[in-house]
């Protein structure tokens, strides 16, 4: 029954965070449908007007070359992302489905939430080739189209990050420790590379840069599914069959879950599954700055580079990395959130994101229930495909205009 409780306090809780996001988009598109038609503009003539859209977004937008066709900004189009005129229009619907997978793939695997709501933000709604358009001819509006991708993927992971966090906590499948010091050192990464990114990198270059990434993670995780790569790692090979094991025997996995056998900024120690594990605090923090720097830069949570460190660094199998990785992620994501929205500026499209948080919600309460009847082979395995078609896929496309499907 306790259990029953705290699963219903939990969807109350975030039914009253979506019920507060549900009454945002009047914020996002102020004076949308009080703006009047603009007659009588030359082609080459710029915008001159925020169109009722303030701040960066306003600034950006009067600038930008007014007429019809791609680049230019429509005065007298329909209204779509963030109440541009001309803009895509967002579908909510395949939004919230979309955002079901992504929750299922991070909570499970304990990366690629944000790379695949990235793949959602800038593939499947058209918002990469929309921003695209504006590269030579409003490039202010370019950048600025491109943060509000990266804030919209992390307020997915954010969210996904937080239900994650909680089921693996209860399920004694999380390393708090690590991921707090994780966590700490992606705070400081994290509002560096707001202030010296934000609305100074053109899509193109994001969407390169965002490929490559992903694409020389995907090949470091392949060569640790070798024999060779796998020499090194007996205690999670052991601690993986213990508890694959217990699964499969339907047995208690609270009861051999992580403890904390010793705590220091040295070295700490924890058991699970009747194998030790240590790592150094301080080098985790280290390792959440690197990582974080790398992951904001790209505008995402920045799991799939946990998860090789958690795997390969500390050793951790991957029943328990998904957990610790998340909680890191949670960490990081409250504050770039908070730095791109409220210190740079940034908006993102508020129905979009309440129905895509949503789905997040579902997604992220299966996965957790789900991955653990996963071998902890096939885990990685998902983690590599994902990795290599993402990274070659956006690789190829930003540095060389390849299109690849």
């Amino acid at each position: 029954m306790k259990s029953r409780m705290e699963w219903i306090l939990c969807l109350v809780m975030w039914v009253a965070v979506l019920s507060l996001l549900a009454a945002t988009p009047a914020y996002c598109l102020t004076g949308a449908a009080s703006q009047g038609k603009s007659a009588g503009i030359e082609k080459a003539a710029a915008v001159e007007s925020d169109l009722g859209l303030q701040g960066k977004l306003g600034r950006a937008i009067s600038k930008a070359t007014s007429g019809e066709g791609k680049g230019l900004i429509d005065k007298d189009a329909e209204r779509g992302y963030l109440g541009i005129p001309g803009a895509p229009k967002i579908n909510l619907l395949i939004g919230f489905l979309w955002a079901i997978w992504v929750g299922w793939v991070f909570s499970t695997v304990g990366a690629f939430g944000g790379i695949m709501a990235g793949v959602g933000h800038i593939t499947i709604f058209g918002l990469g080739s929309y921003a695209k358009t504006f590269k030579n001819s409003a490039p202010e509006l370019n950048k600025y189209l491109t943060d509000s991708i990266r804030v919209s993927n992390q307020w997915l992971v954010g969210l996904s990050a937080l239900v994650s966090s909680f089921n693996y906590w209860r399920q004694k499948r999380l390393v708090a420790p690590l991921g707090i010091f994780l966590g700490l050192g992606a705070l400081v990464a994290t509002l560096l590379v707001v202030f010296t990114t934000a609305g100074k990198v053109k899509f193109s270059q994001y969407q390169g840069y965002f490929g490559l990434i992903v694409f020389i993670i995907g090949g470091f995780m392949v060569y640790e599914m070798t024999p060779r790569g796998q020499r090194s790692k007996k205690a999670s090979q052991e601690a993986a069959k213990a508890f694959e094991q217990t699964v499969k025997q339907k047995g208690d996995i609270q009861e051999q879950g992580v403890k904390t056998l010793k705590w220091s900024l040295v070295k700490t120690e924890i058991s699970f599954f009747g194998q030790t594990f240590r790592f150094s605090p301080i080098w985790a923090f280290i390792g959440g700055f690197v990582i974080s720097a790398v992951a904001s830069f790209i505008g995402v949570g920045g799991g799939f580079l946990y998860v090789p460190f958690l795997t390969s660094v500390v050793g951790l199998p991957m029943f328990v990395v998904a957990g610790t990785s998340a909680l890191s992620v949670l960490i990081g994501m409250i504050f770039a959130i908070f730095n791109f929205m409220v210190l740079a500026g940034i908006r993102v499209y508020w129905p979009m994101i309440g129905a895509e948080l949503v789905g997040i919600f579902v997604g992220s309460m299966i996965g957790p229930r789900t991955g653990k009847y996963i071998p902890n082979k096939v885990l990685k395995l998902i983690f590599i495909v994902l990795a290599l078609y993402v990274g070659l896929r956006y690789t190829l496309r930003g540095f060389f205009g390849i299109h690849l499907l």
